[in-house]
C-alpha cells in the first residue's frame, strides 16, 4: 500500500516592521502626474491589503522603507541587498518554524525561497541552526516565485511516499521588500505594492495528522511566459506584473481542459488559493463561480500579511488548519512565473 502524505503542523512567522503604509505615501510622493498619482491611490485603496511586513525598519521621516539610509539616494545593488538577505532569511525561517513545537526525527529539510541567495544554501544554515544530523537530505527550491510553496509541498509528498518512515521538514521564507525599486513608473509602483515578507514551515509525514495530501497537478499556460518575470538586476530583483495576470488566470480556469487537470471535476468544499492580490482572487473566484465566501482565508492572509511570495500558500493553509474547517475535497492552487498553474488536492484527517 501506497503511504499518504499528510501536512501535519504549519507555522508562521513575519517580521515586527509594518511598512505597508509607509510604501504608500512614498509611493505616491514618487508619481509627478496628478492624474496617475489618483489612479495610484485608488488602486492602493481597492487593493485588500491592510498591512505588510519588511525586515527593514521604516523611516517615518523619510517616508521610506529605510534601515540606516538602505533605500535613500543610489538605490543600493543586489550584493548589498543578499548581504541582509543571508542575515535576516534565516532568522525569520527559524521564527516560522519554532511555532511548529517539538521538531525531533526530521529526515529530509526541503526549502524554497526566491528572494535571495548565499552559498552554502539557506537550507544548510537552517539545518546547522537547528542541529539536524549531517545525514538530513536536503533540497532547495529556488526562483519558482509565488508557487514554490506547492513545488516544496508536492516534493515532500513524494518524499513520504517512496519513504513512509520520512519525517520532512518544509521551510518557504521570502524577503519581498529587499527588492524594492527606485521606480516613478506606475506599473512597477503597483506590483511592488503586493509584496510583504513572511516565513512559514510545514512537517509532512506519513503520520494521519492534518491535511492528507490527495494529488497533485501542474499546468503551464500558453503564451504568457512575459506576465509574470523576476529579472536579476544589478539594484535587486526586478518584478515585471503584466495588468493582464488576472484576466489571463480567468481564462485559463474557464478551458474545461485545464480546469479538468486542475482543480477537477469534482465538487470542492475548501480553498487554499495563493493571495496573489484582490484580483487575482477575485478572477478565481469569478472562473470557478464560487461562494462569496470561498476564499474567506486567502483574502485574510492578503489583508494581515500582503503578498509573500511562496511564504503565501502555507499562511492560507496555516489559517484552514487553526480554524479547523475540515474537507472532504480541498484545492490548493497558486500562479506564478511562466505563466503556471501549481497544486494539490487535499482532506481533512478526522
Amino acid at each position: 500500500m501506497v503511504a499518504i502524505a499528510h501536512i501535519n503542523r504549519v507555522g508562521t512567522a513575519t517580521p515586527p516592521n509594518e511598512v505597508h503604509s509607509t510604501f504608500v505615501d512614498w509611493a505616491k510622493s514618487r508619481i509627478t502626474d496628478p492624474r496617475t498619482a489618483k489612479l495610484f491611490a485608488r488602486m492602493a485603496d481597492r487593493a485588500g491589503i491592510e498591512n505588510r511586513w519588511s525586515v527593514l525598519e521604516p523611516d517615518a521621516a523619510a517616508r521610506q522603507i529605510d534601515p540606516g539610509g538602505f533605500y535613500h539616494g543610489d538605490s543600493p545593488t543586489t550584493a548589498r541587498r543578499m548581504t541582509i538577505y543571508a542575515e535576516e532569511a534565516p532568522k525569520l525561517a527559524l521564527a516560522a518554524i519554532a511555532r511548529l513545537g517539538a521538531i525531533d526525527g526530521i529526515t529530509h529539510l526541503v526549502v524554497a525561497s526566491c528572494t535571495g541567495f548565499v552559498a552554502p544554501g539557506i537550507d544548510q544554515i537552517i539545518a546547522t541552526r537547528l542541529g539536524l544530523s549531517a545525514s538530513v537530505e536536503r533540497t532547495l527550491v529556488g526562483f519558482m516565485g509565488c508557487y514554490a510553496a506547492v513545488a516544496a509541498l508536492r516534493t515532500a509528498h513524494h518524499i513520504v511516499r517512496s519513504e513512509p518512515a520520512a519525517k520532512v521538514l518544509v521551510v518557504t521564507v521570502e524577503l519581498c521588500t529587499l527588492h524594492l525599486q527606485h521606480s516613478t513608473e506606475i506599473e512597477p509602483l503597483l506590483a511592488m505594492l503586493q509584496f510583504g515578507d513572511g516565513a512559514a514551515a510545514a512537517i509532512v509525514s506519513a503520520d494521519p495528522v492534518g491535511l492528507a495530501i490527495t494529488r497533485t497537478f501542474s499546468a503551464a499556460l500558453p503564451d504568457s511566459a512575459h506576465m509574470i518575470r523576476w529579472d536579476i538586476g544589478d539594484t535587486g530583483f526586478v518584478m515585471h506584473l503584466a495588468g493582464a495576470v488576472p484576466a489571463r488566470i480567468a481564462d485559463a480556469l474557464s478551458i474545461p481542459a485545464v480546469r479538468a487537470a486542475t482543480v477537477g471535476d469534482d465538487a470542492v468544499d475548501l480553498w487554499a488559493v495563493h493571495a496573489g492580490g484582490r484580483s487575482v482572487l477575485d478572477a478565481v473566484e469569478r472562473a470557478l463561480s464560487l461562494a462569496d465566501d470561498a476564499l474567506d482565508a486567502s483574502r485574510a492572509v492578503l489583508a494581515e500579511k500582503g503578498n509573500m511570495s511562496s511564504a503565501t500558500l502555507l499562511f492560507v493553509l496555516e489559517r484552514l488548519l487553526r480554524e479547523e474547517r475540515p474537507a472532504a475535497n480541498g484545492i490548493a492552487l497558486a500562479f506564478g512565473p511562466g505563466m503556471a498553474a501549481e497544486g494539490f488536492g487535499f482532506r481533512s484527517v478526522a
